[in-house]
């Protein structure tokens, strides 16, 4: 589950169609098993090491309730760790913020199913939200299909609406996650690198804060800014601009167009080949322009202290996808413009 945030909830009758209330899930089992540079630590310390969004007080209070055990048994009071023992630590229940539950199918061939995922809706368990997912849904609506569960192939971000590809099985979803993950096609051509087609072409839409490109309107700029982890409080360590020379940064290319300047914001296409962690976002503060109403990442790529990738505002649609499916055939997606959550209103 990793990090998560306890965050606010609108009331159930403020809702709008769709969308599924704030409720308690069942809690969650998080499994570790002490390596052997562990041995001696004491479990506040693991912990609080391990999980750094809470403090050791948190633990402490934690490990007084009996939530933890080690080897099978519970635990009350602090003990010494040993290399290969194995903590579990049975999260209570806790409630989820609503979200919007309701989407539109762009396909589905039985076994590929892609659908236009709205915005604050997360496509997997992760950032305190277990129940409330992609995932969970697919699986309730899906849980009598003779043909199986249409599972996600590739991530989108919680407020990142549009085409989320899903597959029911599992040799499927392993050939297309190999081809969302790293596209060998070329930014500049539609042609790979030995001439033929890419496996995969993504582009997106995105509004960013106003006057920051040096574009004109059908302008492109190609950014290769590598993304890496750098310290953030209170997660540990958070994906963002790579410092010059770290050796652990990860290469990333993106294509930025912009279709059209604007008072409030600007319109822009982004064509990604690499799939990293939060790439667009990073990508486009890293040349000074951000997304508009990014809470997260400022100009230049870096985070802002106590932001948390989870957190919402900005506006991003995976809009176009083209991909090959294992028999060789190709298929050619588009989401509908998307729409603002706040105002209802379509943009890009």
């Amino acid at each position: 589950m990793g990090w998560w945030i306890e965050s606010p909830h609108l009331p159930a009758l403020s809702l709008p169609p769709g969308w599924l209330p704030s409720a308690p899930n069942d809690g969650w089992t998080y499994r570790d098993r002490i390596p052997p540079s562990g041995a001696g630590l004491g479990v506040v310390d693991f912990y609080a090491e391990r999980y750094g969004h809470s403090s050791p007080a948190a633990w402490e209070r934690r490990l007084a309730a009996g939530e933890i055990s080690r080897n099978g048994e519970t635990l009350q009071a602090e003990v010494a760790l040993a290399g290969g023992d194995r903590l579990l630590w049975r999260r209570p229940p806790w409630p989820e913020p609503a979200v919007p539950a309701r989407w539109a199918v762009i396909h589905d061939d039985g076994d590929l199913l892609v659908i236009d995922k709205p915005s604050g809706l997360p496509v997997l368990p992760a950032g305190g939200f277990l129940e409330h997912t992609v995932l969970r849904l697919l699986e309730r609506r899906h849980g009598d299909d003779p043909a199986g569960v249409p599972r996600p192939v590739h991530r989108l971000g919680r407020f990142t609406s549009g085409l989320l590809v899903c597959a029911r099985r599992p040799a499927t979803r392993a050939w297309l996650s190999a081809q969302l993950r790293e596209s060998t096609g070329s930014l500049v051509s539609d042609g790979g690198a030995d001439g033929g087609a890419p496996p995969c072409r993504k582009l997106y839409r995105a509004l960013l804060a106003p006057g920051r490109l040096v574009l004109t309107t059908g302008d492109s700029l190609v950014i290769t800014t590598a993304i890496g982890r750098q310290p953030h409080p209170p997660l540990g360590e958070i994906w963002c601009a790579a410092k010059p020379g770290d050796p652990a940064a990860l290469p990333a290319r993106s294509r930025l167009t912009l279709l059209a300047k604007g008072g409030e914001a600007d319109l822009v296409e982004v064509a990604i080949v690499s799939g990293r962690p939060h790439q667009i976002r990073i990508h486009c503060a890293a040349i000074g322009a951000p997304l508009w109403g990014d809470p997260l990442y400022l100009a230049g790529g870096r985070a802002r202290p106590g932001g948390l990738p989870g957190e919402g505002g900005y506006r991003l649609q995976a809009r176009w996808l083209r991909l090959h499916r294992p028999d060789g055939s190709g298929l050619e997606l588009q989401a509908p413009p998307a729409v603002d959550p706040d105002s209802g209103a379509p943009w890009g």
